[in-house]
């Protein structure tokens, strides 16, 4: 797939990315002209304050000495270095005195302050017949031109303060805004390089950006094709750097490994539904089909028929061993749990086996002094239970010595195990005592004691209900099943 502009833009990421950008240069952008003007605004406010004072100045200067001490501060003052506009004109507007060769019409017909910036000249700044006229006269040449005439002849702008004298003299000073206008171009100029730059770092990092997250997102779109195509051994691209995209990888293939492992225990669970549940599917149709050739008596039909709803109903503790197993594996289940007395439940599950056990010449005993509490469910454990019970006492009965079953409880490290110990022959081969927890393994091989397979597997189940393990231990001799339960903490 081509990594072209369009295909990104279509990416939420550079969408994101996009409208991020629009707004922070936005933002700039106001931020550029917000700091120019105020900038701006604080040196005409200075100005204005600084002109205040000299026009207070030049007032005390005339109350003094008249207008000839007034000229002649005037004088001195204009030839500082950085001086002020300095204009003294007479009541019809003609310049006696000051600094200022030219200025525009109309600036000094109104008192107060100027309320737009106007054009003027300094003496020596203009060429030509022009100017050394207006420096002949004493008047100001801006007569008979217009403002943009004054701004090409290198006029500059400024604002100023005009007063009216007691003698019916006008007396101008203003303040070039020169400054102000170079400070605001420079603000202005840094600040639009600055946002430029910062522009154009995030339009690359952001492309760059772009073009990674999609060349990435295409390798997971391609691995989900190849496994949706029937591919399950397939997984999502992980590079190792640690990001979103590695551990949403991560996530999914341990989700994708996860389906694999219950797809594989599927296809285990119906070959051995398949191969476990034919023997006794084919023994009720032997049965019928003997029965129903030749001549019988009532009592033979009776036996079939009884010995028909026996298979029946091992095949439906069966089925129904199978569908707990697959809710409580899949961690739902609609048990409650309590808070369940394990010390009561090993003591019912050994008197409900103490006959079985008597009968099959096993010796039963528990171990129990005092209460273990936990968070479950009761009939659960005491299903479980009851299976690794039952499992110990027929396959105990080919101990060398006496057989006998013993459970036992105890706390250890924060753990309540509860622990049921044969001597029987046990299981010496450790991949077997792994094995045997899986459904419908069974590893006795003439099939001899009755059972399906599905006692280990469905107290596992159980096991993992609860969050606990289930645990094959070898008992040295027989075989050591331990039940290890959370311990339920006080409330």
């Amino acid at each position: 797939m081509a990594l072209t502009m369009p295909a990104i833009m279509k990416t939420t990421a550079a969408r994101l990315s996009a409208l991020y950008l629009l707004l922070f240069a936005i933002c700039a952008v106001l931020l550029v002209f917000y700091m120019t003007s105020l900038s701006a605004r604080m040196l005409t406010a200075q100005t204005q304050e600084t002109i205040n004072e000299e026009v207070a100045d030049l007032a005390r200067s005339y109350q003094r000495g008249g207008l000839p001490f007034l000229v002649r501060t005037m004088e001195r003052r204009s030839r500082a270095p950085g001086a002020n506009l300095y204009m003294i004109a007479d009541p019809n507007g003609e310049v006696l005195a000051g600094n200022v060769q030219s200025i525009e019409p109309g600036v000094i017909a109104r008192e107060g302050w100027t309320e737009i910036p106007f054009s003027y000249e300094r003496y020596g700044e203009s060429g030509g017949e022009q100017a050394r006229g207006a420096t002949d006269s004493g008047k100001s040449s801006a007569q008979g031109q217009t403002p943009a005439q004054i701004r090409r002849n290198k006029g500059h702008d400024a604002i100023a303060l005009v007063v009216r004298l007691p003698n019916q003299m006008i007396l101008l000073v203003g303040r070039d805004l020169g400054e102000p206008e170079r400070f605001r171009s420079v603000v202005r100029r840094a600040l639009t390089l600055t946002l430029g730059m910062m522009g154009l770092g995030a339009l690359l990092i952001w492309f760059l950006v772009g073009r990674t997250a999609l060349k990435r997102i295409d390798n997971v779109s391609e691995a989900s094709s190849r496994i949706m195509g029937g591919d399950l051994s397939g997984r999502l691209p992980v590079t190792g750097a640690g990001d979103e995209f590695d551990r949403l990888s991560e996530n999914l293939n341990a989700m994708l490994a996860r389906i694999a492992t219950l797809n594989e225990g599927l296809k285990q669970v119906s070959d051995n539904i398949a191969h476990d549940l034919k023997t006794p599917l084919t023994r009720l149709r032997n049965r019928a089909e003997a029965v129903l050739s030749g001549k019988h008596s009532a009592a033979d039909y009776k036996a079939a028929l009884e010995g028909t709803i026996a298979d029946s109903d091992q095949l439906i503790k069966t089925f129904n061993a199978i569908l707990m197993i697959s809710r409580l594996e899949a961690g739902y289940s609609s048990e409650n749990t309590t808070q369940v007395d394990l010390a009561a439940t090993v003591r019912d599950v050994v008197e409900l086996y103490e006959p079985v056990a008597e009968e099959a010449g096993v010796g039963l005993e528990a171990d129990v002094a005092e209460p273990y509490l936990i968070e479950g469910n009761r009939e659960l454990v005491g299903q479980a239970l009851s299976n690794i019970v039952d499992n110990a006492i027929k396959y105990s009965t080919d101990a060398t010595s006496k057989p006998a079953v013993k459970v036992s409880l105890e706390r250890v490290a924060g753990k309540i195990k509860l622990t049921v110990a044969d001597n029987g022959q046990g299981i010496p081969d450790d991949a077997d005592r792994a094995r045997v927890t899986e459904r419908f393994v069974r590893l006795e091989k003439s099939r001899s004691q009755p059972g399906s397979g599905l006692g280990l597997s469905l107290a596992k189940a159980i096991m993992k209900f609860h969050k606990g393990t289930l645990d094959l231990q070898p008992a040295d001799p027989g075989l050591c099943v331990v039940m290890s339960f959370p311990e339920r903490e006080a409330s």
